[in-house]
């Protein structure tokens, strides 16, 4: 369980909102700054406010690094609020959207779609997102318990066996395809934003958007879900509508960031913790904070993957691994000191 203790910096949140979003600016005026052709801040300004399409860099800023911003800001925030809601619902500080084989549901798809020919980044993104609501909804099927609710370590077992199901039977396809097909998804796999243009924004960000009203509808219902499921029915919470919903918006936020970015971890783990520590448990702030703060660790993260190995790059994806992986260790092991 949470802890829900006020501090300081709980009574103050509109401190942290400030202070996100004057770090999220600096951010995506770094993010068209930055890269394997370095841009300054004041050409990338220019770029944006008199755009010259004779210019090569304010092409490149225009048509590459100002669609990737936006795609990091839409799929981290995404990773974040479903993250918020994934903890919430289950009551499992560990958990995240990847639990419920969101990104090997999605991989698979993606596999599946490559084998029979199909290129398209749209139509990729189409069979990514399939695959991630499938997946999602076979798991939460398999983790149900046959009378009432719903057993969290069912789920958890569902989720893991599933996905090394699924992952399994992604490198069959893989291994036994082309190398042209192992090239593309190995560049899908390991997260990256890059070359993500405009054509996937809008599709993002509708479903991005309902997934968020969805999300954010429910604040009172998971303060609710929070106190126990004994206790969320004495308030008149009907918890399978609320397990439903939720189940819904994971599968929108996540399904689509997955879909769009490919297999990124650890946003959806480390953003919610940050905001409880930062506003608390109370999900009226809580959830759009884990928005914000997921898009900042994603901007971050593929800011630095472009400047770590430059010329190249390290995909988003595996930034953020590198990043996250101590913090699911420590906050393991917090867990087991605790006793949990």
């Amino acid at each position: 369980m949470f802890q829900r203790s006020a501090t300081t910096g709980r009574r103050a949140p509109l401190i942290w909102w400030a202070a996100a979003l004057v770090m999220l600016g600096a951010l995506m005026a770094l993010s068209c700054a930055v890269g394997s052709a370095s841009i300054g801040l004041t050409e990338s300004l220019r770029a944006i406010t008199n755009f010259d399409a004779s210019d090569t860099n304010h092409l490149l800023v225009h048509e590459l690094r100002i669609p990737r911003t936006f795609l990091a800001l839409m799929v981290g925030a995404g990773l974040g609020l479903a993250g918020a809601l994934m903890q919430s619902i289950t009551r499992n500080p560990l958990a995240e959207p990847g639990l419920l084989g969101v990104n090997s549901g999605a991989a698979f798809a993606v596999a599946i779609a490559l084998t029979v020919g199909v290129v398209q980044p749209a139509v990729l993104m189409l069979f990514a997102f399939c695959g991630a609501g499938i997946s999602s909804v076979a798991v939460f099927v398999l983790g149900r318990r046959s009378t009432r609710g719903n057993d969290l370590s069912r789920l958890v077992l569902a989720g893991a066996g599933l996905s090394v199901l699924l992952s399994a039977a992604t490198s069959i396809l893989i291994i036994g395809g082309t190398a042209q097909n192992q090239t593309k998804y190995a560049a899908w796999s390991t997260g990256s934003l890059q070359g993500r243009g405009y054509d996937v924004l809008p599709t993002t960000l509708l479903v991005i958007l309902l997934g968020s009203a969805l999300a954010l509808g429910m604040s009172r219902m998971l303060d609710g879900l929070a106190l126990g499921e004994d206790s969320a029915l004495a308030l008149g919470i009907n918890t399978q509508r609320a397990w439903g919903l939720g189940l819904l918006a994971i599968v929108l936020l996540s399904g689509a960031a997955t879909a769009a970015a490919g297999p990124i971890s650890f946003i959806g783990l480390a953003a919610p913790h940050a905001a409880r520590l930062l506003v608390g448990a109370e999900h009226q702030r809580l959830l759009p904070l884990s928005m914000a703060l997921g898009a900042l660790a994603l901007l971050v993260a593929d800011i630095l993957g472009r400047i770590v190995a430059i010329p190249d790059e390290v995909g988003a994806g595996a930034m953020s691994a590198l990043i996250g992986a101590p913090l699911f260790i420590l906050l393991a092991r917090r867990m087991l000191k605790a006793g949990r």
